[in-house]
């Protein structure tokens, strides 16, 4: 789908107004369906719905005879009800899994409009990135929006290469499905970084959004963060948090996916007696493995009702109220002149779809996707993207130190999937090295750039993985597409490493001097190029093989990949060494 399919003409308003008055035919009729009015929250029985090209034209039961005629194409939608495309307000679709496979999900997951980070991309490649990114979601079956990472980064080199331009920032704001910046992170904008406070000012003035991410934000410095202009946030996890947000006019999209799962505690917000316009609902990454067995927006809105929102209010959150935020106001609903999204469902407790339209085009009908997503293509060079000139040997992980005896020793302390915290621990030197401890349930953790200072790297410890022997990497972490790699013992840290390396790319588990699992990720070190199903079975592979090494972590991979994030609290590491982020500054490894 291009840009032009959201934009009208003198043509094609004529057209869809003779089709609603009958002076000419509808080219689909959608008749006797029950239609959820997301305006205004009600029911409406017996309706007909008909589209010319890609716009609704009428919604009623007085549809005129002569707008059906021999060429119309009908649909009885008796005992059935229709429902507007669904929307993931908030994900990211700039990783994993090439977007043609997604595209396939999506449409049989009810979802027809993405709006998507372009984070993961941005942070390795920059602006050239994102744009390859944004064209090659283009034209696809699926409507595609983007926000554009602020590139905030603990990481100095891909900060320092990434940062987007005034001129490639303005390029970009320029174009109609670019819908704002994406992820802001409060605490560098309480702490007023300039260059921040520029790109949200210059998103703020070109008319789009700015969505925020205020973990931990409270009270005043919640209110000083959205006092900038920023307008959404994702991160609330429980009902007194998505209070809050609301009673300040922001909008608040319950996270339902691969990072947080918070429907549950915070569907609380529905017993409330306020105006829920301003909540929504999104995925904020989708993993392969929902998307397969479970599926995508749909699967998400049954669990609001599941939980006890309103099938009426449910739907809303994930259509009209992700529309208006945005303020795309030709889609999110269905009357006069929307784009034609239209999903048909058995009822009202049941979010499955039947029948899905997009763009006044039937992409899914009898079980199958027939409308065809396009291929993807990248660039060469995307496919070389570790750029390391030499193997990696198990020297290159020794922590040396010249103290005699004993040593004091700042530790990431993984104390939740998702959340670290610094642990100052005591370490008996052996021969001049600081060695892990499966004992005490410490290992190596090692970050390398492999793009813009190739071999920069550093090593520290970690606690709480689990790992009793072996070694796990990825090419894909957060908010630089470094590699990172955890481990109990040089040899097959260097070997996962060095794997990663000959396959550009990938996430792989070794033990004992052997490659036990890996997923390959050759196009930018970020995506695989395989099916959907089989990178979901990948994801299973490599937490097994995690799980038998020893971790008791529910997703390994991304506790892996969040280790170098500036978004979730609070010691991060990167090349140049820990970093923590309540003081804003690196810290040292050993503790004078």
């Amino acid at each position: 789908m291009t840009v032009s399919d959201f934009s009208t003409n003198t043509d094609k308003m004529t057209q869809v107004m003779k089709a609603a008055l009958g002076e000419n035919a509808a080219d689909l009729a959608i008749i006797n369906g029950e239609v959820v009015n997301v305006y205004t929250g009600e029911l409406m029985p017996k309706q007909t719905v008909l589209i010319k090209g890609n716009h609704i034209a009428y919604v009623g039961n007085k549809a005129v005879s002569s707008s059906f005629g021999p060429e119309t194409k009908i649909i009885n939608a008796e005992g059935k009800t229709l429902i507007p495309g669904l929307i993931d307000v908030h994900t990211h679709s700039d990783e994993q899994y090439l977007v043609g496979e997604l595209v396939n999900y999506a449409i049989k997951g009810s979802t027809t409009t993405i709006i998507t980070e372009t984070a993961a991309i941005g942070s390795l490649l920059g602006h050239k990135g994102i744009v390859e990114f944004i064209k090659m979601c283009r034209n696809q079956p699926v409507r595609f929006f983007f926000t554009i990472p602020p590139i905030i980064c603990v990481s100095p080199s891909a900060e320092e290469n990434c940062a987007l331009s005034p001129l490639e920032l303005k390029r970009l704001l320029r174009q109609k499905d670019v819908v704002g910046l994406g992820e802001v992170s409060w605490a560098q904008v309480n702490e007023n970084h300039p260059r921040l406070l520029d790109t949200i000012a210059a998103t703020i003035n070109s008319g789009k959004q700015v969505d925020g991410h205020a973990a931990g934000a409270r009270d005043h410095k919640l209110q000083a963060f959205f006092s900038t202009g920023i307008s959404s946030c994702h991160e609330s996890t429980n009902v007194e948090e998505v209070l809050e947000r609301l009673k300040i006019g922001v909008f608040v999209p319950i996270r339902e996916g691969e990072v947080r799962k918070d429907l549950k505690e915070t569907s609380g917000i529905k017993d409330l007696n306020i105006d829920k316009n301003l909540l929504g609902v999104s995925a904020d990454g989708v993993d392969p493995r929902q998307l397969v067995n479970d599926g995508y927006m749909d699967f998400i809105v049954q669990k609001a009702i599941n939980y006890g929102f309103s099938p009426v209010s449910a739907i809303q959150m994930a259509s009209i109220n992700v529309a208006r935020h945005f303020g795309l106001n030709f889609i999110g609903g269905m009357a006069p002149g929307k784009l034609a999204d239209i999903v048909i469902i058995p009822d009202l407790q049941n979010i499955k779809a039947e029948t899905v339209i997009i763009n006044g085009q039937i992409a899914f009908e009898k079980g199958q996707v027939v409308a065809k997503a396009r291929d993807a293509s990248f660039p060469q060079s995307f496919k070389h993207t570790v750029r390391l000139l030499n193997d990696w040997s198990e020297n290159d992980f020794n922590i040396q130190t010249d103290k005699q005896r004993s040593v004091s020793v700042r530790v990431i302390d993984q104390v939740s999937d998702l959340v670290t915290r610094e642990v100052v621990l005591p370490f008996t030197v052996n021969n001049g090295l600081l060695e892990t401890s499966v004992k005490e349930n410490i290992l190596k953790v090692a970050v390398i750039d492999r793009y813009w200072e190739p071999g920069a790297f550093s090593v520290g410890f970690i606690r709480g993985f689990g790992l009793r022997k072996g070694a796990i990497a990825t090419s894909s972490a957060w908010d630089c597409a470094h590699i990172i790699v955890v481990g109990e013992n040089n040899v097959d840290m260097a070997l996962a490493v060095n794997r990663i390396r000959e396959l550009q790319g990938g996430t792989v588990v070794c033990a004992e001097n052997k490659v036990i699992q890996e997923l390959p990720l050759p196009i930018a070190g970020l995506f695989s190029d395989k099916s959907m199903e089989i990178i979901a079975r990948k994801y299973d592979d490599i937490q097994f093989a995690a799980q038998k090494l020893g971790t008791t972590l529910s997703d390994f991979h991304m506790s892996l990949q969040i280790l170098a994030t500036p978004s979730i609290p609070f010691l991060r590491i990167c090349e140049k060494g820990l970093f923590d982020l309540k003081k804003n500054k690196f810290v040292s490894l050993i503790v004078e």
